[in-house]
C-alpha cells in the first residue's frame, strides 16, 4: 500500500444551532478551508468520502449527494460513511484506503452535522426530537420501545467498570469534566468553553446514574474536512504532510448480551492494537505526544486510557487523579476538548479531532499547542456500547 499524507484540513466552529446555513453550505464551508489549506480546487480533487449520520437530523435521505453537488464535484466517485458516533473515523479509514490502494490520488473526506434540523414544532426545543431521531438506530425490537438513550446505554458499561475496579467514581469523572470544558477555553471553535469546579459537576443535575449533567456532550452542529494524497502528491502539496502511520478497526456484536462483558470495550482494544501495530508502538503513553478519544461521557474517557492501553485494565481513573492526561501531562488528552467541550457534532468528530492532532504535529495549535508533537492518537468510537471503533495514529517527519 502506498504511504497517505494530510494535505489540508479545515473545520466550522461547533455550535448549538447554525441558523443561517443548509448542511450543503455548512460542508461547503469545511471543503473550501480544507481546498485552501491544500492549495487545491475542486478540479483537483479525485474522490470523496461524506460522513453523514442520521437522515432525520437533515430531513433528507441520500444527503450525501447534495453534498457532493454543491460542492461541484459532480461525476466524480463518492461514498458516504455511517457508523454513527465513530463516522469520522471511519470516513477516514475509507479515505485511506481509496488513496493507499492506488485507485486515487487525493480524496476528500468530510463530515456534516446538523441534528437540529429535524425540530418539530409542536416541541419547544430540538432535544426530544435529536433523540427520537437517534433512537431509531438502536435495536428496534427491544431498545426502542424501553427507551434506552446514549446515555443510559454507556452507563451500563461505566457501572460493571466501577462493580468490577471501584473505577471510575463521582469524583474522577468530574474531573475529566473540569479538564475538557476548561480547555474548551482555549479552543475557539468549542461549543462549550466553562470553567468549572469538582464541586459543581457533582452538584449538577443527575441525567441517568451515574452521569450527572457535566458529565455529558452536547450535541452540536458543525462541519470538519481533511484532504488525504499519496506520498508523491503529498510531498509537491506541503513542507509538512501530516502522515496517517497507524489504522485499526474493530466492530463488537451491537447486542451487549452477545459479549462476555460490558466493562471492556474490546472493540476500542483491537482497533488501538492493530493502530499501534501498523505504526510500530509498543508503550503508548511513552510514544505518544497527544491523544484525541471519545469522550460522549466522562466515564468512557477514563475506559478509553485503559481500552487504549496506556495504563493496565482497571487503573484509569489513576490517569486522571495523578494529571497524566492534562494539559502538560505526560499524555494530554483531549486537548481540543472533545465531545464535552468542543460538542459532539456525531459524523464530524472524529474528523474534527484528526484536525486537531494534525495541528498539533504541524506546530499550528496556539495557546494548546503540545511542544514538539510528532504522534498522536485520534479514537472514534460508536453505537450501542462501543460497536464500532476505528483508532488512527498520525505522524510528522523529524
Amino acid at each position: 500500500m502506498r504511504k497517505v499524507g494530510i494535505v489540508g484540513m479545515g473545520t466550522t466552529k461547533f455550535k448549538a444551532r447554525w441558523i443561517d446555513k443548509t448542511y450543503y453550505e455548512l460542508a461547503f464551508d469545511a471543503a473550501r478551508m480544507a481546498m485552501e489549506d491544500a492549495g487545491l480546487s475542486r478540479l483537483d480533487i479525485d474522490c470523496a468520502v461524506y460522513g453523514i449520520y442520521n437522515d432525520f437530523f437533515q430531513r433528507q435521505y441520500q444527503p450525501d449527494a447534495f453534498v457532493h453537488d454543491y460542492l461541484g464535484l459532480g461525476l466524480k466517485p463518492m461514498v458516504r460513511v455511517n457508523s454513527g458516533g465513530a463516522t469520522g473515523g471511519a470516513a477516514l479509514r475509507i479515505g485511506y484506503a481509496e488513496v493507499a490502494s492506488g485507485l486515487y490520488d487525493i480524496c476528500l473526506v468530510l463530515g456534516v452535522e446538523k441534528c437540529a434540523d429535524c425540530y418539530n414544532y409542536e416541541f419547544q426545543a430540538a432535544t426530544p426530537e435529536v433523540l427520537r431521531a437517534i433512537l431509531y438506530t438502536a435495536d428496534m425490537t427491544y431498545d426502542n420501545p424501553a427507551g434506552r438513550t446514549a446515555a443510559s446505554g454507556f452507563a451500563l458499561a461505566v457501572i460493571a467498570h466501577r462493580e468490577k475496579y471501584g473505577n471510575p467514581t463521582d469524583e474522577q469523572m468530574a474531573k475529566v469534566s473540569v479538564k475538557n470544558h476548561f480547555n474548551a477555553t482555549q479552543n475557539p471553535i468549542a461549543q462549550s468553553p466553562k470553567i468549572l469546579t469538582v464541586e459543581e459537576v457533582l452538584n449538577s443535575k443527575k441525567i441517568v446514574e451515574p452521569f450527572h449533567f457535566y458529565d455529558n456532550c452536547l450535541y452540536t452542529e458543525g462541519s470538519s474536512a481533511v484532504i488525504l494524497a499519496s506520498e508523491e502528491v503529498a510531498r509537491k502539496l506541503t513542507p509538512k504532510p501530516v502522515w496517517i502511520s497507524g489504522l485499526g478497526a474493530s466492530t463488537d456484536y451491537v447486542m451487549p448480551g452477545n459479549r462476555p462483558n460490558i466493562y471492556t470495550f474490546e472493540s476500542s482494544r483491537l482497533a488501538a492494537k492493530k493502530s499501534f501495530e501498523m505504526a510500530g508502538i509498543t508503550n503508548p503513553l511513552e510514544e505518544l505526544d497527544l491523544a484525541e478519544l471519545h469522550d460522549a461521557f466522562t466515564g468512557t474517557e477514563i475506559m478509553a486510557y485503559e481500552d487504549c492501553f496506556f495504563c493496565e485494565e482497571g487503573q484509569g481513573g489513576r490517569l486522571i487523579d495523578e494529571e497524566v492526561v492534562m494539559a502538560g501531562g505526560i499524555l494530554p488528552v483531549n486537548l481540543s476538548v472533545g465531545l464535552i467541550g468542543c460538542g459532539h457534532a456525531v459524523v464530524s468528530t472524529g474528523i474534527m479531532q484528526t484536525y486537531e492532532v494534525a495541528l498539533h504535529l504541524r506546530g499550528e495549535a496556539g495557546a494548546r499547542q503540545v511542544k514538539n508533537a510528532r504522534r498522536g492518537l485520534v479514537q472514534s468510537i460508536g453505537g450501542t456500547l462501543c460497536t464500532w471503533t476505528v483508532c488512527l495514529v498520525l505522524e510528522r517527519e523529524d
